[in-house]
């Protein structure tokens, strides 16, 4: 029988084997246990027979004129232990019974006086006594069918138990590893997968290089066609040095996340800035770039400003890169509640649900428009990660896409004043529909792959 595609994985059977090898380590270690507790508990016993032995031997010391006499040794008033049984023994060895019903003991099983032993009398295993009374030699006799059998039990019942802890302890160890190298498989997986397409982003601009360099060299050509190869070469080189800068940013940020300057920042500003920085590739591109605010405060968040600055630059960057021609981009910052929100719209193709999920994995793109290398959401969500944002990704009333960022508020706000910016009036409109909070690290941490 074949196990199914999922139990035959690397990592499940890797987490197989160390379960396998658990469930051995412990099982050796309950054997030894078990062996010493039954030992222990073997002698314990022998003790209590021993004890009681002595104290019926102590008896009958106390009377040595009788020692011999069968009345002496009557076992009649052994009501809750087992009966003791008595044997004088002979200068030849030889034992007689002194208590009725006592079975044979045989010279070689006698005990010396002073000493403890184990004998099989019969079918019966006996633990004995001997002690001299009366300058005669007396052995008293319990038989140990009590104790074998309390023996017995305990070994069956860790026969049945030991067997049954260790499956119960090899399946949870195996569901145990399953559930802990899932995500360390995942990330493998993702690893293989950012390997593979990094390779294709960068193996891309290259190609075109070679290519160009290729053709500018197998013809002699004018100044103006050696300007124009040179020219898409150079834009090639910018998009892989831009590829390259990204990967090493989030490289560093992964491993070893820097720690800048952390301070209360005004979104505002650094909204403005880079409405400022987008204000001509808008133009370029024909589109409408509008800023709003709604707020009576400043929008002060903790964090370092070069990372929101990046964040907004990349929010702003992939609104514009999807918009079509004559479109509209739209920047908001509002402060609801202890909140400070960076919302950025636009009326391009949007984001569909089923893509929401993949997002921000690195090389992803949420449509196949555009050129982007699906680096920058990757970055942003490191940002937002590391500084303790919410995202917030849905349908804008514009018609496209609405990204919003969401942090608690920085202590020290203060009310807006005359330096407020002039558009600080316009209302905020109604809670967008479709919203869907796609991912949010209130810890602050940042994230790994």
């Amino acid at each position: 029988m074949r196990l199914p595609p999922r139990w035959r994985s690397p990592y499940v059977l890797h987490a197989a084997r160390v379960a396998l090898v658990g469930t051995l380590l412990i099982g050796v270690t309950y054997v030894v246990l078990v062996v010493a507790f039954d030992v222990v508990d073997q002698q314990r016993l022998y003790r209590g027979v021993d004890a009681h032995l002595s104290q019926r031997l102590e008896e009958a010391a106390q009377e040595p004129t009788q020692a011999g006499g069968a009345a002496m040794y009557a076992h009649s008033h052994e009501l809750d232990d087992a009966p003791v049984f008595f044997w004088q023994v002979g200068r030849a060895g030889q034992a007689v019974a002194l208590t009725q019903g006592a079975p044979q003991l045989a010279k070689a099983d006698a005990p010396r006086p002073g000493t403890t032993s184990v004998a099989s009398l019969g079918a019966t295993s006996f633990r004995l006594q001997a002690r001299l009374i009366g300058g005669k030699w007396i052995v008293a006799g319990q038989s140990l069918a009590e104790s074998v059998h309390v023996e017995n039990y305990l070994i069956a019942l860790e026969s049945v138990a030991g067997p049954v802890m260790l499956v119960a302890v090899f399946l949870g160890t195996l569901l145990i590893g399953i559930k802990a190298a899932k995500p360390v498989e995942l990330t493998r997986r993702r690893q293989l997968e950012f390997t593979a397409d990094a390779s294709h982003e960068l193996r891309t601009p290259l190609s075109v290089i070679e290519a160009e360099v290729s053709l500018a060299l197998a013809e002699t050509r004018d100044a103006e066609e050696y300007r124009e190869a040179l020219g898409r070469v150079g834009h090639e080189s910018t998009r892989l040095r831009h590829i390259v800068e990204d990967l090493l940013w989030l490289s560093r940020f992964d491993s070893a996340p820097p720690a800048p300057r952390v301070e209360p920042v005004d979104v505002s500003s650094i909204a403005l800035a880079c409405a400022d920085r987008f204000e001509a590739v808008a133009a370029r591109r024909g589109l409408d770039l509008l800023i709003r605010f709604k707020s009576d405060i400043v929008p002060l968040v903790n964090a370092p400003p070069e990372w929101i600055d990046r964040l907004a630059g990349v929010l702003v960057d992939n609104a514009c890169r999807y918009t079509g021609p004559g479109g509209m981009v739209r920047i908001t910052v509002a402060t609801p509640g202890n909140r400070v929100c960076l919302i950025v719209e636009d009326d391009g193709p949007g984001i569909a649900p089923d893509a929401r999920d993949n997002l921000f994995d690195r090389f992803r793109r949420a449509t196949a428009e555009g050129s982007g290398a699906g680096l920058g959401l990757a970055i942003g969500d490191a940002v937002v990660r590391a500084t303790g944002g919410e995202w917030r990704v849905g349908t804008s009333r514009l018609g496209g896409a609405r990204m919003e960022v969401r942090w608690h508020r920085a202590a020290g706000s203060r009310e807006q004043g005359k330096s407020a910016p002039p558009a600080a009036a316009e209302s905020l409109p109604d809670q967008e529909p479709f919203v869907t909070t796609v991912r949010s690290s209130p810890g602050g941490s940042p994230p790994t792959t």
